[in-house]
């Protein structure tokens, strides 16, 4: 008799449901005679700085979203000079209980700034302040907003 080869039952594979989200949010800048600043955003409990940004609501245009983000996160109105880049990620997160990965893109634009103070943020936010835009960069949390910046910078020479 042949011996029977053990059988290894395996896991069935779980599909992880996959979810898109489209955000949006800006690089609000203010000039004067000898710099540049930028408003940068505080959130989460590690006091983690990023752009001001937020989901696109439904039947909303981006730069819609990325105005009105700088105007609840920064505390300060703008308007849209024009697009700086799209980036895209994956992130997983819990959705209704069950666990969902998310496939994200965000619109970035350059806003100039006109009115409003940072210290008018809304309750997501720990701090918006104004920073020289040479200094923004090192002190943005992730990389890709880090290169947002950068692209900033050289569209506003």
């Amino acid at each position: 008799m042949t011996p029977r080869k053990p059988s290894h039952s395996k896991a069935p594979l779980i599909k992880v449901p996959v979810r898109e989200q489209v955000s949006a949010g800006g690089v609000v800048f203010r000039r004067d005679e000898t710099r540049v600043e930028v408003v940068i955003v505080s959130v989460g409990g590690g006091n983690r700085w990023q752009l001001p940004k937020g989901l696109v609501d439904k039947g909303e245009a981006p730069e819609v979203t990325a105005v009105r983000e700088a105007r609840e996160e920064g505390g300060v109105a703008s308007e849209v000079v024009e697009h700086i880049e799209t980036i895209e990620y994956w992130y997983a997160g819990i959705e209704n209980g069950i666990r969902v990965r998310f496939h994200k893109r965000v619109h970035f634009f350059l806003l100039r700034y006109l009115s409003g103070e940072t210290s008018d943020h809304d309750w997501e936010v720990n701090e918006a302040r104004w920073v020289p835009i040479e200094d923004a960069t090192s002190q943005l949390a992730f990389d890709n907003e880090r290169r947002v910046m950068d692209r900033a910078r050289e569209l506003l020479g």
